[in-house]
């Protein structure tokens, strides 16, 4: 594998890859015509400050050296974890620069040495004969397929005839990517036919000789949404089941893309939730690089997090160097090989405490002398300057062919308590104007709280990524730079805050809120019509289905918005305000929430009460259920106070346990069409065609116990 990295136009050599930790599974007898040779990577971000004059085209570059990585190591196929865009809705110059990137390293004749099990058409755009995967479709030619699954920043929006729609979607029916992992969730959870729903995961099963691999891809979910899900055991996935091929012997990865940090509550994954029967996880949403793959305590799976591929915020997890992997898997067993990424812009950073630097007489610094102080930090930031320039020429010493080093990102954090006066931040980056690629922010200024005012607190305004820069000793915004006073502000608190001042007597807040931010931050500029109209429509068929007298038109009304807000909180699964339950008081839902963070960083619902939610709701269950479903999420057993579901409360009597015994649910090999083996393959079949499997869902796997820790 060294070898054909060290190939490169770029002049990777073996010398750019790092060794392994010696806890990293490895393979012990490779094989290379049952070995599985993936590239690894997530959190692209292209088109991040695309109209910056000097980091405007980082991402792209870096997406370039990463298919050139595909290319020269002759990778059996690409896959991606989420945020391949910055944007929802990315510009036609983005777009085009993606689409002939990967037509122009992904397309080609080369055979792809793999087969596939599951159905081609699975996931396809519906009303046309195309296949979802597009190695398989005749009319394309295909070197390398490339796989991904959607992020938090260009998941899918709308809700036209063709439903809601990402760029994948885009670049999916274009042919040069496969788009998998879309989460098809229903609005209605009231009806019986939606007991059976929730979040169903199918995986693409491929094979390699005797290597067979099953793919399940999650794309992002809200948090509230996921939170709801997790919580009423409702992510479930499909198991291969039939043909020749055990289910034991299926090597089991699964992709995610949300928060592994805890960045406040019901805002984190725990990483000890996933079933037994994964092997491998692929994570993304997380910027820091931790691709060695790292054993979950407890469990048998491990997870690899490969980061971002360009830095999106001045943060310390951004700093760290980045790479990709070479994920190799053979049978039950893997590998992943390190390999970094040349074209990311240097960023080095570091923090000065004025009070201790002034202690040292040798520096020079009077606290009250803003010049002094200025010309200390400047050689500071000189120092930042030659440790980019020594970094880069590290990296860059195997190459065979000189580079100029990019313009570095620096960022120097500053104490400033003891200080009377500061610099300007701007005005003091005016001079490295044309040495620095943020001349504008390279200082950040903060003040320590005193002990006894320090709280701890989730700040919900931080950016992503950003965690360790946003706590109480930078909430004086006397000691931001601009920058971080406008990153610091979210329009979601503003919209906020309005509508609290207003009184509205027919629009849902919270709704309209939702809507609001839907069209900021998602460009969905259907988003606040359609909830204005829906709202008037359900209102509207309200009031009709009463005798209103023109004196109570007031109190119809407003009973009428109290149905729309229940309904509204119903179905996106937020409590509409807080409700005391026995004497106990139940904290606000978080808007941008998932899981509970506390001792046991989520909470689920006993069996009685899970019984009684899908009583209320209409969704019985019983022991003639239709399917069985295998948890992808196994969440803890245990309740924290103050934390149990909204529906529960209306239930004092106790219900009996739902029983676990149910019928199975099994896709009959009508349904899972049967497709000849690809001819370029050089691992198909030789009789020209496939096994042919089902899927089932198997028994539901038992809770996993959390500790106080997680």
């Amino acid at each position: 594998m060294a070898s054909q990295v060290a190939s490169s136009s770029r002049g990777r050599t073996a010398a750019n890859t790092v060794e392994p930790p010696d806890a990293t599974p490895s393979i012990a007898a490779k094989d290379s015509d049952n070995c599985f040779r993936i590239l690894l990577a997530t959190d692209n971000h292209i088109g991040y400050a695309e109209k910056d004059p000097i980091r405007g085209q980082d991402a792209i570059n870096t997406f370039r050296e990463i298919l050139e990585i595909a290319r020269d190591a002759e990778v059996d196929f690409i896959l991606l974890a989420g945020d391949l865009f910055h944007e929802n809705r990315p510009s036609r110059g983005c777009m085009h620069q993606t689409i002939a990137l990967l037509r122009e390293y992904t397309l080609g004749d080369r055979p792809v040495s793999f087969e596939l099990l599951s159905d081609p058409m699975d996931g396809s755009t519906p009303g046309f004969s195309f296949p979802a995967i597009n190695y398989e479709d005749p009319n394309l030619n295909i070197a390398i397929p490339t796989f991904s699954i959607h992020g938090n920043h260009d998941d899918p929006q709308g809700t036209g005839p063709e439903g809601a729609l990402c760029a994948l979607d885009v670049l999916s029916v274009s042919g040069v990517l496969n788009y998998f992992g879309k989460v098809d969730l229903m609005a209605d959870e009231t009806t019986a036919e939606s007991a059976d729903k929730g979040i169903r995961i199918k995986p693409i099963l491929l094979r390699k000789g005797s290597t067979h691999l099953a793919m399940y891809g999650v794309g992002n979910v809200k948090d509230n949404r996921m939170h709801y899900e997790l919580r009423s055991n409702r992510v479930k996935m499909f198991m291969p089941e039939g043909g020749d091929v055990p289910e034991e012997d299926w090597f089991n990865m699964l992709l995610v893309h949300q928060n592994r940090v805890k960045h406040g509550p019901q805002s984190s994954v725990p990483e000890g939730m996933f079933d037994d029967s994964i092997k491998l996880v692929v994570w993304g949403h997380e910027h820091d690089c931790r691709i060695w793959p790292e054993k979950v305590e407890g469990k048998d799976y491990y997870i690899t997090q490969p980061g971002s591929s360009v830095a999106t915020s001045l943060a310390p997890g951004e700093a760290l160097p980045k790479h990709v992997g070479i994920l190799s898997i053979q049978g039950s067993q893997f590998q992943i090989t390190e390999i970094p990424l040349k074209t990311v812009r240097p960023f080095e950073m570091d923090e000065v405490v004025l009070s201790e630097a002034a202690s040292d007489e040798s520096n020079k610094i009077n606290l009250e002398d803003k010049d002094s102080i200025a010309v200390y930090l400047r050689k500071q930031v000189e120092s930042l300057i030659r440790r980019a320039k020594q970094n880069w020429n590290e990296r860059h010493a195997e190459d065979t062919e000189p580079v100029d080093m990019m313009l570095p990102l620096i960022r120097l954090k500053v104490e400033t308590s003891d200080a009377k006066e500061m610099t300007n931040p701007v005005r003091f980056g005016q001079d490295f104007v044309g040495r620095v690629a943020n001349p504008r922010d390279i200082l950040q200024y903060y003040r320590r709280k005193k002990a006894a005012e320090k709280k701890t607190k989730n700040v919900a305004d931080a950016p992503d990524g950003v965690d360790d820069e946003w706590g109480p000793e930078t909430d004086d915004p006397n000691a931001m730079t601009a920058s971080d006073r406008l990153a610091k502000l979210r329009m979601s608190n503003l919209v906020r805050q309005y509508l609290q001042a207003q009184q509205l007597e027919v629009l849902v807040e919270n709704g309209l809120e939702d809507a609001v931010m839907r069209f900021v931050d998602k460009d969905d500029r259907d988003a606040i019509k359609d909830f204005v109209a829906e709202t008037l429509k359900s209102v509207g068929k309200d009031m009709k289905g009463q005798e209103v007298v023109e004196e109570d038109v007031e109190e119809h009304m407003l009973r009428a918005k109290e149905h729309a807000a229940s309904q509204w909180a119903a179905t996106n699964h937020r409590d509409e305000a807080p409700k005391a339950k026995k004497g106990k008081a139940k904290q606000d839902s978080d808007v941008d929430s998932m899981v509970d963070d506390g001792d046991s960083m989520m909470e689920v619902e006993s069996d009685a009460s899970l019984k009684a939610t899908k009583k209320k709701k209409g969704k019985t269950a019983s022991s003639g259920s239709k399917s069985r479903g295998k948890k992808l999420f196994a969440p803890s057993a245990s309740e924290e106070e103050g934390e149990e579901e909204e529906e529960e409360e209306e239930h004092d009597e106790p219900v009996p346990k739902p029983t676990t015994a149910r019928s199975k649910k099994t896709l009959t090999p009508a349904n899972v069409r049967a497709k000849p083996a690809p001819k370029r393959g050089a691992a198909a079949s030789k009789s020209g065609g496939q096994t042919q499997l089902t899927f089932s869902k198997t028994k539901v796997s038992k809770p996993i116990e959390l500790s106080d820790e997680d």
